[in-house]
């Protein structure tokens, strides 16, 4: 069973998924099967909390991109104002702190056995008592990722205790811009309601402690489009109202007049659409937003509808129609008459938000008549975005409008004027995935090879890049390196119009390589010589191949096989190493050529240079531990004081220290966290905490110290983007 994590890329139009090693497609949920009735009892031993600062050895930050990635729920408690929390996809949920106008992370805590509870499927604010708060916890449903979990606190998500599902949430899967899927009973705040994406509808009566299976519900398994449950609502306090949205076509709405105890389908429903989102009104109107397909992808269809329960009557209040359909729904409660929704796959000219005061009579398209500021993020552009699914209007302030996109959030105080203002509101909100990251000396602070993003250039970690690279703008960067010796020459690799790139001046332009060594292939790993007179490119699927013109030609190295990775000597031009299979493999002859120098080595182990000293090696070799060679790959010796090794980076030697300091993501004395050496492995810190641990940072494998600052160092994380920490 594979459980590593798949690297997040939600590419708006490719919808790729990759993993840094053994690439793992997720174009498919796998079906579960139907999980019996049971009760299931609460795990209070798995509560976080996070520790005072004066047992927090760093202090952890977001190096600024902002935003990044897909937003997909935005939900306002019912009862205190400026009470806002959102949910992603595969990088946690976040509150809104409304005096620093920025986003709160919430679930850091969560390590590298629990990645699977980062992508957050639905979530739920108490309408009764605001403190408490529900996440319902899990990425995947393949066979390989383990079992959601309800996160509940007591204290608005600053700590949490923890309910073990007996089956699995899709928070990173088709159909995650819909729902809420968690909902709490205005009536009874005790009573919880979730639904599933294969195993029914579910309830808790004690606040969300332990579950059971809702056996009264029609749908048990994933409905005719394999998602199950699309929204669950209840109707006004008092009413004993709950709809139910299901992704079917032929039957997708169920109703429930007695608290749930009782279902039946609602008559006169619309077939052959999907429902995303359903909000009911104070006066039992409900209202309902359709696509033909689970989105936020490959949809080409849908509507917007309305069903008043006291006539029985369905009506079509669509506000526009052509090939796409309608997610996002909000309704103000101060003004019931008032909904917007948004569109989703409405590609051109792009996608729409509309406004109407008159229960869908009339609408009114904002995009026209609206000012946005990108200057917060502004590689995002001034478009209304894509991925619209998330939509929230402030309880308390009709004009307070958010809605999430696939790149973050745009908020408005005014979109209830004529010309509305829209500015980013993501700050603090950081989900990307980090595949790479290099700290070149004397340079730029830090680059990136980014999912989805491409990368970016940080000069000033506290302030947004002015843009991603370019010239290529790549979608996804799976790679990048710099020249040990000119640092200022570079190469990156990826996704785009071009798939590989070279810069002459540290990261600040690029010039697409003039060719490619196969057609058709994209990504892998590149490696440039320490003098930037080779690159060695290993393509995904491919062998690796060698230029030395800067990209215009390539020849095929002799001696490696398909797949294999390279790495340059940081300190000799002409000297390259592969780790394949377990054998450590070098070149003399700037990579043209390679022979085995070294074998028993760890199969799957990551392979490092370290900076300034010719052939000085480092492999983090899993559970094989950390080794050692100081003469190019011929003998290596195992580090005794690491267990295991996930990855190893390197940066500035500690003062007084001959040997540049060590960080190790692996286990040391039966620990697995982040660890800084700097007496060349002898002893070990740990660097992180209980409350920094981003989930899957050592199946990522993205660490390194900075040159230039003692004790500063960089973590890729998967879904929470590119962590730097200092000695607090």
């Amino acid at each position: 069973m594979n459980t590593s994590p798949p690297t997040r890329t939600n590419s708006r139009r490719r919808g790729l998924h990759r993993r840094r090693r053994g690439a793992v497609a997720l174009l498919l949920a796998v079906p579960a099967a139907a999980v019996p009735y049971l009760l299931l009892t609460q795990d209070d031993s798995q509560a976080a909390k996070a520790p005072t600062s004066a047992t927090a050895p760093y202090k952890w930050q977001n190096a600024q991109v902002v935003g990044g990635g897909y937003v997909s729920g935005l939900v306002f408690n019912q009862r205190e104002r400026g009470l806002l929390y959102a949910r992603t996809d595969m990088g946690g949920a976040y509150r809104w702190d409304t005096r620093a106008e920025k986003w709160t992370p919430l679930t850091d805590w969560l390590g590298e056995k629990d990645w699977n509870l980062l992508g957050i499927d639905s979530l739920a604010t108490d309408p009764v008592d605001p403190d408490r708060l529900y996440l319902g916890a899990g990425t995947y449903t393949n066979d390989w990722a383990g079992n959601g979990a309800i996160l509940r606190s007591t204290d608005r998500g600053r700590t949490f205790k923890r309910t073990e599902l007996p089956f699995k949430l899709g928070g990173n899967e088709d159909g995650r811009g819909a729902g809420e899927r968690l909902v709490v009973d205005p009536s009874d705040h005790s009573n919880l309601l979730l639904g599933s994406r294969k195993n029914g509808l579910w309830r808790s009566t004690d606040y969300g402690a332990t579950w059971r299976q809702v056996e009264s519900f029609p749908v048990k398994d994933g409905a005719g489009s394999g998602a199950g449950i699309s929204f669950v609502t209840y109707g006004p306090k008092g009413s004993g109202t709950v709809y139910v949205g299901v992704a079917d076509r032929s039957r997708s709405l169920y109703r429930s007049t007695d608290g749930g105890a009782t279902w039946q389908p609602v008559a006169g429903q619309p077939t052959g659409q999907l429902p995303q989102h359903g909000v009911v009104t104070g006066d039992g109107t409900l209202y309902v937003t359709y696509t033909d397909n689970l989105g936020p992808n490959g949809v080409t269809g849908g509507s917007v509808r309305k069903y008043t329960p006291s006539g029985g009557g369905w009506k079509d209040i669509s506000p526009s129609q052509g090939s796409y359909g309608f997610s996002g729904l909000a309704v103000d409660p101060r003004k019931p008459s008032t909904v917007m929704v948004t569109t989703l796959g409405r590609w051109y000219p792009e996608d729409e938000i509309y406004r109407t005061t008159d229960g869908g009579a009339t609408w009114k398209a904002l995009s026209g008549k609206s000012v946005r500021d990108a200057s917060g993020a502004p590689y995002v552009g001034t478009h209304t975005g894509h991925w619209m699914t998330a939509l929230a209007i402030d309880p308390f302030d009709s004009g307070h409008v958010l809605y999430g996109t696939g790149n973050g959030i745009w908020r408005s105080e005014d979109a209830d004027a004529g010309t509305s203002h829209w500015s980013v509101g993501a700050k603090g909100l950081e989900e990307t995935a980090i595949l790479d990251a290099i700290a070149p000396p004397g340079g730029a602070t830090v680059l990136t090879a980014m999912g989805d993003q491409g990368g970016f250039r940080h000069t000033d970690l506290t302030r947004v890049p002015s843009g991603r690279m370019k010239n290529p703008l790549m979608s996804n960067s799976t790679d990048i390196d710099y020249a040990a010796s000119k640092p200022s020459v570079m190469a990156r690799v990826g996704t785009g119009k071009q798939d590989g790139a070279y810069s002459t001046d540290g990261g600040v332009t690029w010039r697409g390589f003039a060719a490619e060594p196969v057609a058709d292939a994209h990504s892998g790993r590149i490696a440039l010589a320490a003098d930037g007179s080779t690159l060695v490119w290993t393509q995904s699927g491919q062998p690796p191949y060698r230029s030395t013109d800067k990209g215009a030609t390539w020849m095929k190295v002799r001696g490696l096989g398909t797949g294999a990775e390279v790495v340059a000597d940081r300190s000799t031009a002409r000297a390259f190493y592969s780790l394949t299979g377990g054998t450590l493999y070098a070149s003399t002859d700037g990579g043209a050529t390679f022979t085995a120098r070294a074998t028993g080595l760890p199969a799957d182990g990551r392979l490092k240079a370290l900076p300034g000293r010719a052939g000085d090696l480092w492999i983090a070799g899993g559970g094989k531990g950390l080794l050692h060679s100081t003469d190019g790959g011929g003998t290596f010796t195992r580090l005794t004081s690491v267990t295991s090794a996930s990855a190893v980076g390197f940066g500035k030697a500690a003062p007084r220290a001959a040997y540049q300091t060590l960080y190790l993501i692996g286990t040391v004395k039966g620990v697995t966290v982040v660890f800084r050496s700097t007496d060349k492995g002898a002893t070990w810190t740990r660097v992180n905490d209980k409350a920094h641990q981003w989930g899957a940072i050592g199946s990522q494998g993205v660490v390194t110290g900075d040159p230039d600052t003692y004790g500063r160092v960089y973590i890729g994380t998967n879904g929470r983007g590119l962590q730097y920490g200092d000695p607090s």
